[in-house]
């Protein structure tokens, strides 16, 4: 790419005036840099490394000294915006489909199988620039703009609407789910049948894409996450304790996982630990629950759960790391002393 392309790119400004005026490839590793490339300094601390291995010009945002003159210099107000920048501009030239989705479904299309022209997006600015800057012809993307910037991508689809439900229900627990689709058994997946209708959407785009796929075993996607305890909340194995933690950061996800919950456990007493500023965003039928329980500070989550009997307690807007801090006033008690 020429100097004045990325200077025009990256709105950046050039320092010195250098010999050099185009470039071969765009490297944020030092040691990956080759004679002719351009050296994104993510890493300041290896500007030197990546001008002796010859780099052709060096893109900074923060006080850099000049070591070489003959190369290119260009001062940039953010090495991540400059960088989204070029990517926007070489996605424009390729044939590829881009669809949006929400955080769901992205994370469990990372989680399925699918062919090398499917690439479900995810990562920091470098990650993205090594997986789409060679992307060829004909490639779809999924993503999800919780996650990735869409002022990468010029033209955003939406996900195809599926009008009929394709996933046959065999078998559920509240977070396993045994599911037949396109006349495939899938038996104990260990996915909540809260997340069928998302997987749903993924699988139906996989259809219409007419993208081969392969179904392994789930995994913990951060969302609707069960944690079984004892009653000092210590982590027991799963489905080896009577006491559940289910543990959701989203909280705009806070009313269909209460609705999913209340249907599919009426024999249950449920707790809700709810964040003060999220409780005001529910409907005033559940703000008037009396098992939805306000909490300030994640530092009270732990005496709260000790406070109130439940089967599970569905706890909004933190993660299972609570888990491993002290009680308040109350001694530290390790997850590796089982009893």
């Amino acid at each position: 790419m020429r100097l004045e392309n990325i200077l025009a790119l990256t709105h950046g400004e050039l320092v010195n005036s250098p010999f050099v005026n185009s470039f071969e490839n765009i490297v944020f590793d030092a040691r990956s840099v080759k004679r002719g490339d351009l050296f994104v300094a993510f890493d300041e601390t290896m500007i030197e490394d990546a001008v002796l291995n010859g780099a052709y010009g060096v893109v900074f945002d923060k006080p850099t000294q000049i070591s070489d003159s003959e190369i290119a210099w260009i001062k940039v107000k953010d090495l991540q915006e400059a960088l989204e920048r070029i990517l926007r501009f070489i996605l424009i030239d390729k044939e590829i489909e881009v669809y949006e989705c929400n955080e769901i479904i992205l994370k469990l299309a990372l989680q399925v199988v699918t062919e090398p022209n499917f690439i479900a997006l995810h990562g920091d600015i470098q990650t993205l620039y090594k997986m789409l800057s060679s992307l060829e012809n004909g490639a779809s993307i999924l993503f999800s703009p919780a996650l990735t910037s869409k002022e990468l991508f010029t033209n955003v689809k939406k996900l195809p609407l599926n009008p009929n439900e394709s996933i046959n229900i065999i078998e559920q627990t509240l977070f396993e789910t045994s599911f037949i689709y396109d006349n495939i058994f899938y038996e104990r997946q260990l996915i909540s049948p809260f997340f069928m209708p998302y997987l749903e959407q993924l699988l139906h785009l996989f259809k219409v894409l007419k993208i081969n796929f392969r179904l392994r075993k789930f995994t913990p996607i951060d969302h609707f996450e069960a944690v079984f305890t004892n009653k000092n909340f210590e982590i027991k194995e799963f489905g080896t304790s009577d006491k559940v933690l289910i543990f959701e950061k989203n909280t705009t996800l806070i009313e269909k996982e209460i609705e999913f919950l209340q249907k599919q456990a009426t024999w249950a007493n449920i707790l809700y630990l709810i964040p003060f500023t999220a409780v005001e965003s529910l409907s005033q039928e559940l703000r008037e629950n009396p098992n939805i329980v306000r909490y300030k500070s994640e530092n009270e989550i732990k005496n709260l759960l000790r406070e109130h009997s439940f089967h599970f307690a569905l706890i909004v807007g933190a993660n299972k790391s609570i888990l491993t801090k002290p009680l308040t006033k109350q001694t530290e008690v390790s997850l590796f002393d089982f009893y």
